[in-house]
């Protein structure tokens, strides 16, 4: 069922949520908890996944996987591509890393599996997201009109801080990009300070734990409503639970359908 608030009734899209194929799910799962030091609610499995968000009234999902070595680009990216075969309601982004040598070609794969962008955590790769070498491939993404999403944000390393994201901004001020974590995961006054483009979207996955309702609606007037997604960074958060701490920031219905679901159509050109 679609979300109901107030009498309104919303579609909705989980802008970031990640799977695992069966085999490693619940260790990858544990990985990321470690890494966050949290304990992690759901285990990153595909139909996981659909059931949890259909039971909080979310109907699409952008999903992903990260690649912490080259070789696991091409794995990674079939198995989203499968996935998404499988479930009609996954809109898929493809894997990078850091070491891929031949950019064009590798992004022609990813643009033949029908994938619609790329996820890039540089905190779990151990890259800085301004790295020179990254430059051709942001460029290339920017010339085929692909977004990259970035894990943004991390107030124990310096890899994917806000800053290095605007560094890239600064040579290339048309990329289309999303921020994730409302631009910056626990770094979220940096974000504002820092970061801004025209083609700057992010979205609300971890970070409505964390933030009041004021901190993550000044968050949002910052980027933009038209520019803010609804994400709920499956697994580790319950998608009813973060749907709830969505709407208590108490947006009006506009505001609410742009960031549920309009602006997620509007930068993946959806026709559904």
């Amino acid at each position: 069922m679609p979300i109901t608030n107030d009498g309104i009734t919303y579609r909705a899209a989980d802008t970031h949520a990640h799977i695992y194929p069966g085999k490693i799910a619940e260790k990858a799962t544990a990985s990321v908890g470690h890494f966050y030091h949290t304990d992690m609610l759901n285990v990153g499995l595909p139909h996981v996944l659909r059931e949890r968000g259909k039971a909080a009234g979310i109907d699409r999902f952008l999903v992903c996987s990260v690649a912490t070595k080259v070789e696991q680009v091409r794995s990674i990216n079939e198995f989203i591509e499968r996935k998404c075969r499988e479930y009609p309601e996954f809109v898929g982004l493809a894997a990078w890393h850091q070491d891929v040598e031949d950019v064009a070609a590798e992004l022609d794969d990813i643009q033949r599996r029908g994938l619609r962008g790329v996820k890039l955590h540089p905190d779990f790769q151990e890259f800085f997201i301004d790295d020179p070498r990254m430059m051709p491939f942001y460029e290339e993404m920017n010339r085929r009109g692909l977004p990259v999403l970035f894990h943004t944000g991390d107030n124990r390393t310096d890899f994917s801080s806000p800053r290095r994201l605007m560094n890239v901004l600064e040579k290339i001020p048309d990329f289309t990009c999303i921020a994730a974590h409302l631009g910056g995961y626990t770094v979220w006054e940096e974000a504002k300070r820092t970061l801004h483009g025209t083609n700057v979207y992010v979205d609300t996955s971890s970070s409505l734990f964390a933030l009041s309702p004021e901190q993550a609606q000044n968050s949002i007037r910052h980027f933009g409503v038209e520019h803010t997604m609804f994400g709920t960074d499956f697994p580790m958060w319950d998608p009813s639970e973060e749907v709830e701490r969505f709407l208590a920031l108490g947006l009006s219905e506009e505001e609410n359908r742009m960031i549920f679901y309009d602006n997620f159509a509007r930068l993946f050109r959806l026709e559904d």
